[in-house]
């Protein structure tokens, strides 16, 4: 509960927003494995000592190995709306991936056509327009370099499944520890290093505009990054 309430990064009656570790389920799946969801709903019951079951909703979620801005509702009203913030793009999600090689350009727009194998569980692109292909489009910028390795900002425009993870590959810069998209191992906890590092939106209930910042995992190379800002 302790580690919970640590990764706390907004919280009022309406919202509550989490750090999320790589290899956190955000809602349930086939693997049985408790998601944060649930894991939310248990620290809120016993903090607030709530004697009925508590609600929690999921508007978004972040693929199991990814990082960072989670956010989840406290009422069906917002709940609600912020499903439709995300479904009407009205939220600016900032991602910082670390990556075995830095981009040619130092900074761009990617716009790319994607398609997700199911039974692979991994997405595709193209450079053109295909059948059953979607647009995808995200926005890059080289940030720094280690020895071995590069920090990348990504600033989506669609949410396409592995939406980053496949066009920065297709750019030649694979995310380090991403083995489903080429990297050369795995990081040592099966993490990718990808991460969501900031939410911008407006609440959905107070109207104020939300700035929320997730610190980067706790990892030397992170820490060496996450020092140059």
């Amino acid at each position: 509960m302790a580690d919970l309430l640590d990764r706390i990064i907004y919280e009022d009656n309406h919202l509550i927003v989490i750090n999320k570790e790589s290899g956190e389920l955000v809602q349930g799946d086939k693997t049985g494995d408790t998601p944060l969801l649930d894991s939310i709903k248990s620290l809120i019951k016993e903090r607030d000592q709530k004697p009925g079951a508590v609600y929690l909703g999921a508007p978004h979620r972040l693929d199991r190995p990814v990082s960072g801005v989670v956010v989840f509702a406290k009422t069906s009203k917002a709940l609600s709306r912020m499903s439709d913030i995300f479904r009407r793009k009205a939220i600016q999600k900032t991602y910082w991936a670390i990556v075995e090689k830095a981009p040619q350009k130092p900074e761009g727009r990617l716009i790319g056509w994607m398609k997700k194998n199911e039974k692979q569980n991994k997405s595709y692109v193209r450079d053109s327009e295909a059948e059953g292909y979607k647009e995808a489009v995200l926005n890059y910028k080289f940030m720094a370099s280690s020895d071995r390795y590069h920090l990348i900002e990504v600033n989506l425009e669609t949410g396409r499944h592995h939406q980053i993870r496949a066009q920065l590959a297709h750019m030649g810069c694979i995310i380090k520890g991403d083995l489903k998209y080429g990297a050369s191992r795995s990081n040592p906890d099966a993490s990718i290093s990808l991460h969501s590092r900031l939410s911008r939106f407006e609440h959905p209930v107070k109207k104020e505009m939300l700035e929320l910042a997730a610190p980067c995992p706790i990892d030397k190379l992170w820490a060496y990054f996450e020092g140059q800002f």
